[in-house]
């Protein structure tokens, strides 16, 4: 495509000369660059384990950025907060509006039935001892030793 481009001279009707020029159009349109397109994955927080559900120690109960659940009993918190069972039992979740109205507790309760929460200060704590017999393992070892000395005796009469 052409233009004509007159150049104004001091006199009006003649023309003293023509330029011609070429425009260019472009062919594609320009695009703009994409600001969006970046997204972090997400962190996986919340709950791992839900009320009354039996837990081992070392597992994790929450997940969470800051304390939305405090520790209660029988239960760790990591240094991101994470909760975790210190204890083997079952997770039950409850407040105590003696500490501060709205905040919420995880205890690991060594009996399923168990849902005395939140427990007084002053009450004998339940603690996870008897989850080890140690009269069953002692009676155990006493057997053992009994059948190894029992077979070495009748390994002596052999010989």
């Amino acid at each position: 495509m052409f233009r004509n481009i007159f150049s104004a001279a001091s006199a009006p009707v003649q023309q003293t000369s023509t330029v011609y020029q070429q425009l260019r159009f472009a062919t594609k349109k320009t695009g703009g660059s994409s600001r969006n397109g970046r997204d972090s994955i997400g962190r996986r927080l919340g709950m791992k384990k839900q009320q009354n559900e039996y837990v081992i120690p070392g597992n994790i109960i929450v997940r969470q950025r800051g304390t939305k659940f405090h520790p209660g009993e029988n239960v760790g918190i990591g240094k991101d907060h994470t909760l975790f069972a210190m204890q083997p039992g079952y997770v039950k979740v409850y407040t105590d509006s003696r500490i501060k109205k709205d905040r919420r507790y995880i205890a690991v309760a060594l009996d399923k039935d168990d849902n005395a929460f939140p427990r007084s200060e002053f009450d004998k704590r339940v603690r996870g001892f008897f989850l080890v017999d140690t009269n069953r393992i002692a009676s155990e070892q006493r057997q053992q030793w009994d059948e190894y000395k029992a077979s070495c005796a009748s390994t002596e009469q052999q010989n």
